[in-house]
């Protein structure tokens, strides 16, 4: 189980009782503001814990909603604009207005952490709104696997997300012609 510094202080007392934890290994420092009480963590669980106001998007929406095989390199997470930089070469930081935050979060579990991720109806929007940011072949995939699941979305909530952006009702067209 992941602890941040403060869950610690709460279990252990002090600094000196985490300290005496680590020494008797019941205790496992990850990193600054980090333990585990097993030796072996989950990188995503420590994501979650170190940045809880933050939600995954981009391709690890896509990754963790099964809808690409393929692995990020990062962990693309988006914050409120007036959010701290996230300053961690794991992660690819976007940052969004409030009202757009806000649409779309949901929590899932995957292998044992509960994530913030944004919902599939707000991820087939993100797709459509970066379509040049993707490669060709990437991008094919990920609609591919929309066309697959198209009848278990919530086609309102796509059209509710696509219209907070000026260019909704292209992205509901682009939708229409490549997904269903």
């Amino acid at each position: 189980m992941l602890l941040s510094y403060q869950e610690c202080i709460t279990q252990y007392g002090s600094d000196y009782g985490i300290k005496k934890a680590i020494s008797e290994g019941r205790l496992f420092f990850k990193e600054k503001g980090l333990y585990s009480t097993t030796e072996h963590y989950s990188e995503l669980s420590s994501i979650m814990l170190k940045y809880p106001k933050a939600v995954l998007t981009g391709k690890s929406a896509f990754y963790y909603h099964s809808l690409t095989d393929g692995i990020p390199d990062y962990y693309y997470l988006a914050t409120r604009r007036n959010d701290t930089r996230i300053n961690d070469k794991r992660v690819q930081q976007s940052f969004l207005k409030e009202e757009m935050f806000n649409a779309g979060i949901t929590t899932m579990r995957y292998n044992n952490s509960v994530i913030r991720v944004y919902d599939r109806e707000r991820m087939l929007i993100e797709l459509m709104r970066f379509k040049a940011k993707y490669s060709l072949d990437y991008y094919k995939e990920v609609v591919l696997n929309y066309r697959k699941i198209a009848d278990t979305l919530d086609f309102v909530s796509v059209e509710d997300y696509a219209m907070m952006f000026k260019n909704g009702g292209t992205l509901l067209n682009m939708i229409q012609m490549e997904v269903l």
